[in-house]
């Protein structure tokens, strides 16, 4: 007789183990066993542990293939999935092959497991492994496909509610009961405080301050005090949770007829407003784009989004000014360049309706399109196009933990008609509107951040710590992605004859960037550099990318004066007309307010369950070079980690937000 040797292992969350019986059934080259049980005296299958198992044949069954895994029912008990991680299965002449699983098994569910290194198609050697990767792929497209949410949005997944998505895919038990717990015990607070549904106006700013008792943050303390101040208001086109919509000035738009008259008094003693556009110091906010969208009716009347123009200054002692203010984007008589010598509340009312247009672009475009919804097009992309026995499959995957849940449940609870970004100056359609025209202008050096901050002049502005982490993150992430897609594409013709990659690149184009050519975005790859690049993009934009646009919502935005998704009164169109009155009626009212601090605390929310980039548990990789390369990744992101805590030390405001040990491995929030 000839055996096998199993160590197979039951995932460690919540519920993981079963009481239903597990059959095994190996093939190899040369035949297959008899189809076993699976049992040990005592519990098998328990949560978090590793049964030891042996399989016997008559004859050796070469070289191994496939592990087929069945459950069928104990008797009378209920459903009772199992979260399966991985077989290792030693064979008679002492080979260890891991064929890994990682997801939940339903009862009367078949399992066929690939094992051994990672493959391209084109290295298939065998005829029952070519036509059972075959088979994957079509069963995986059946079973995730694409569908639209509008003309001109990205597609997204099939599934119309989590309900319906397959478990691997679905949050964790712990973290679906985590978060309703938190929703719950803010609804609960609000409730008893009689806040929420409060359709009262709030009688003072420092009423604001007891939303929440304990729910607070050093830097949410921080923008409560310093709102208000235009050093701070500037430092947050750079660090705070939206630093991609500034750029350099090199010369005034024709539509914002900014004199030196005017800010002179704001500048360098001695300087010009021409001199400081040639020295590099002149910057520009330009919200256009929301140009023409029609805000939505609240209480019967329109509201306003001013798709407002931003001046902005480095001064000498290098921090970054707002100087001039333009709220419409033609200039006009009732349509003034507000400025910091204004009256005080004039002044305060024209930054926060530019913060607002800023606050609604950020959620719906910088943090749903840009990092969720892409995320999304990259993960149903990926489960389509690549096996799972694909070394780039293997890389991936983990990468998109939780997020076809957190989407399909967030385009209902957070982007639908009725959801929390409902509570914004824009309705469903105009929010849907700003994203199409969005898309339209993303371009792929855009999303790829040392081409970014270039293009927009960015280099060398003083205090900008979102590039200056972001940049030496991006480099890490490119170098362990050169070294991981190198060892398996060691030549450009490796790539172009991989069916599965241009399959892969081809759906992202199509599904995602709608086949827009001038995007810049590839349509196919034709060498190992254009992947790498690709992929250090994706890795990038659903990790880091994604940190530095979620990570700080209740940090800047729990205090909603300091940047509102809805202004209830019409922009100021004279000076020296308005009061702190003006400022009260103007911010939402006390139930919008407390919705918006709702929201945002959930959204960064730190959950138990979190696994940070670098961290890949899932042993998913059988071959030493690619674990090696994980190590290694992990062991630069700790040498980051350390020094942005240290630069920290010094800073007045910290920025944490890309410190590694905050960044998840995927959109999990």
């Amino acid at each position: 007789m000839t055996e096998y040797k199993l160590e197979v292992t039951t995932g460690d969350r919540e519920d993981a183990g079963t009481w239903d019986h597990i059959f095994i059934t190996l093939f190899g080259t040369e035949g297959q066993s008899e189809r076993t049980e699976l049992d040990n005296f005592g519990i098998d299958f328990a949560t978090g542990t590793t049964g030891n198992y042996t399989i016997s044949t008559n004859l050796s069954l070469g070289k191994l293939l496939l592990v087929k895994v069945e459950k069928d029912p104990a008797l009378i008990l209920p459903e009772d999935e199992w979260y399966f991680s991985k077989i290792v299965v030693t064979t008679p002449e002492g080979e260890a092959i891991l064929f890994p699983c990682y997801r939940w098994i339903s009862r009367g569910e078949l399992v066929e497991l690939r094992g051994g290194r990672a493959l391209k198609a084109f290295e298939e050697d065998h005829p029952m492994l070519i036509d059972h990767r075959k088979q994957e792929l079509i069963l995986k497209k059946s079973f995730y496909q694409w569908t639209t949410l509008a003309e001109g949005l990205a597609h997204i997944n099939g599934f119309k509610n989590v309900s319906e998505l397959p478990a691997e895919v679905r949050l964790s038990k712990s973290k679906e009961t985590e978060v309703e717990n938190v929703k719950r015990e803010i609804g609960i607070e609000l409730i008893l405080k009689g806040l929420l549904g409060s359709k009262e106006q709030w009688e003072s700013i420092d009423d604001m301050k007891n939303i929440f008792r304990w729910k607070k943050t050093t830097m949410s303390e921080y923008v409560t005090e310093h709102w208000k101040e235009d050093d701070f208001y500037g430092s947050q086109f750079l660090n705070g949770v939206n630093p991609n919509v500034i750029k350099r000035c090199t010369e005034l738009p024709p539509n914002f007829p900014v004199t030196e008259e005017m800010v002179k008094p704001f500048l360098e003693e001695g300087s010009s407003l021409q001199e400081e556009l040639k020295k590099g110091n002149i910057f520009l906010y330009d919200q256009k784009k929301m140009d023409g969208i029609p805000a939505r009716v609240y209480h019967g009347e329109p509201l306003h989004v001013t798709p407002g123009l931003c001046l902005l200054y480095v001064n000498p002692e290098n921090k970054l000014m707002p100087i001039a203010i333009q709220l419409q984007q033609q200039p006009a008589e009732l349509n003034p360049i507000f400025l910091p010598s204004d009256l005080e509340t004039d002044w305060l009312l024209a930054k926060m309706f530019i913060r607002n247009a800023d606050c609604i672009d950020h959620q719906t475009v910088h943090h749903l399109m840009k990092t969720h919804f892409l995320s999304e097009v990259y993960a149903v992309s990926t489960v389509r196009s690549f096996s799972v026995i694909h070394p780039l499959y293997k890389l991936l995957f983990p990468h998109f933990r939780y997020t076809l849940h957190i989407n399909t449940g967030g385009r209902i609870s957070l982007f639908g008609p009725d959801g929390s970004l409902s509570e914004s100056s824009f309705d469903y359609e105009g929010l849907k509107e700003l994203m199409r025209r969005s898309l339209s202008e993303t371009t792929y050096s855009s999303l790829c951040l040392p081409e970014n901050i270039i293009a927009r002049g960015l280099e060398s502005i003083p205090n900008f710590y979102y590039r200056d982490d972001g940049l030496k993150l991006w480099n890490i992430i490119n170098s362990f992605v050169k070294a991981v897609v190198g060892h398996y594409y060691p030549s450009d013709s490796e790539v172009r004859k991989d069916t599965e990659l241009q399959d892969w690149i081809s759906e992202i184009f199509t599904h995602g960037f709608l086949g827009n050519t001038a995007s810049g975005f590839p349509a196919s790859f034709h060498t190992v550099e254009e992947v790498i690049k690709f992929i250090t993009m994706l890795i990038f934009t659903v990790t880091g990318q994604h940190a530095a646009v979620n990570n700080g919502q209740f940090d800047y935005s729990y205090w909603v004066p300091n940047g509102s998704l809805l202004l209830r009164q019409p922009p100021p169109t004279t000076k020296g007309q308005s009061s702190m009155k003006t400022i009260l009626e103007t911010l939402p009212d006390v139930d919008v307010t407390v919705k918006i601090a709702a929201t945002v605390s959930v959204l960064t929310h730190k959950y138990t369950d979190e696994i940070l980039i670098g961290e890949y548990p899932e042993e998913r990789f059988q071959e030493p070079a690619p674990k090696q390369m994980m190590k290694e990744f992990q062991a630069e992101l700790s040498y980051l980690s350390e020094a942005i805590s240290t630069r920290n030390l010094q800073l007045e405001i910290p920025y944490t937000y890309l410190n590694p040990t905050e960044i998840e491995n995927s959109v999990a929030n």
